[in-house]
């Protein structure tokens, strides 16, 4: 789907031409809580420079409220007390703005502190924009209001994905594998109650819940997988448990179709690419081949980090608070999350809503399958000549899932 950002430089859709430029020249500072250390600091340093690429690029006169973006890299070591102690010190830094995204846990430890700092501290409130913590809770029970989910949660992403597999026949056993947290526990979930309500004749063959980031060697649960006989594997790991599943499947020889989340991010395609051809499909909110203005963001990343730049709901962070600072006419924390509210911005897959009930993010959604690159489908995943094609694209309303949240808002 092609799309020209400069619409949205010129007025996102609830941003009136009077309200443009109206903090033109001030400084929004937004901290960065995530892993830049440990087994998952590749990833942490990609999304990391995701940000700081996006927030330069659209900022000054190229966002509707010319204000300049400036993102700050706080080491939470994956910790969740470790994202408290960071964000104490982003705030006692002047940050008003934080986003996080490796870890539901450490999501949830900063939702409820950011809560309570702002609660006693009429003034200095902080706005928690979410990128990439997909536990429901945080947009269901244990939703805030000073809370905004970029990404989509996992209830959403395994509606998709089961609406794709059960059109799969030659799915029958699957084998599920996940990290032992909120999010590997969830995705485990909801694809058992998905897929029986959808092909209530695949069977689930088998099931293992990890610790997450200390497995060193999956060769024993690959030997799991083989025994179990299953023709498909569902994973929500990420990082470096998704990378080292991946070659241990390779050393073992197991070619099986495997369903993920998350088998773009850093160093699992290049371990998929040492396997050779293999049938791997991804559900996410974007993928390695749109074409217009994000392909030459793409490329303009490779060639700048030699990385690839895959955490697109940066993109639309950036594009919401350059809208939601136009409308407010303020970089006011508060003012800013009530404009927030219920706000649409174009994006590269169509409109983007931020809904009002649960502040998550409604957003088409992509099954991409991984392949060699070819004319149509041209960018190399990590330098593999390998590549995910959009194989589908679900409409927002597809994977649009209810919410029990009850929105407490100031006031």
């Amino acid at each position: 789907m092609k799309f020209n950002f400069k619409s949205i430089a010129v007025c996102a859709t609830v941003v009136c031409a009077s309200a443009a430029y109206a903090q033109k020249g001030e400084t929004v500072k937004i901290a960065f809580i995530d892993p830049l250390s440990g087994p998952f600091a590749n990833v942490g340093q990609n999304q990391l420079k995701s940000w700081q690429f996006v927030a330069d690029r659209f900022s000054g006169a190229k966002n509707p409220a010319g204000v300049k973006f400036e993102v700050t890299g706080f080491d939470n070591k994956g910790s969740p007390q470790e994202s408290l102690n960071t964000l104490k010190a982003a705030i006692d830094q002047g940050f008003r703005y934080i986003t996080q995204g490796n870890g539901s846990g450490a999501a949830l430890a900063l939702s409820d502190a950011v809560a309570k700092h702002n609660e006693r501290n009429p003034g200095k409130e902080v706005v928690f924009l979410n990128y990439a913590a997909v536990d429901p809770a945080l947009t269901n029970e244990k939703c805030d209001y000073w809370h905004f989910r970029l990404d989509a949660d996992t209830t959403m992403k395994m509606e998709a994905l089961t609406a794709f597999m059960k059109d799969q026949p030659k799915v029958k056993s699957v084998y599920l594998i996940n990290q032992n947290y909120s999010h590997g526990q969830q995705v485990a979930r909801y694809f058992k109650e998905n897929i029986a309500r959808k092909r209530p004749d695949v069977k689930v063959v088998g099931e293992d819940l990890h610790p997450i980031g200390q497995v060193k060697d999956f060769a024993p649960y690959v030997a799991k997988i083989k025994q179990s006989g299953a023709d498909s594997i569902v994973t929500g790991n990420w990082g470096a448990d998704l990378t080292l599943l991946v070659k241990a499947m390779n050393d073992a020889g197991l070619k099986v179709p495997m369903y993920t989340y998350y088998a773009g991010v850093t160093g699992t395609p290049t371990a998929l690419a040492a396997g050779g051809d293999s049938e791997v499909y991804v559900v996410a909110y974007g993928h390695s081949n749109h074409s217009g203005d994000l392909g030459v963001m793409g490329a303009e990343f490779k060639k700048k980090f030699n990385d690839d730049y895959y955490t697109f709901a940066t993109l639309n962070g950036i594009n919401l608070m350059g809208a939601a600072i136009a409308k407010a006419k303020s970089t006011n924390p508060v003012k800013v999350a009530a404009a927030l509210e219920g706000l649409s911005v174009p994006s590269y897959a169509g409109e983007v809503q931020m809904r009002k009930t649960d502040h998550q993010l409604q957003q088409s959604m992509f099954i991409t399958k991984w392949q060699k690159v070819d004319k149509k489908n041209a960018y190399s995943v990590e330098n593999t000549g390998y590549t995910f094609v959009p194989i589908k694209q679900l409409e927002p309303y597809i994977s649009s899932t209810p919410t029990s949240c009850q929105m407490k808002r100031p006031g």
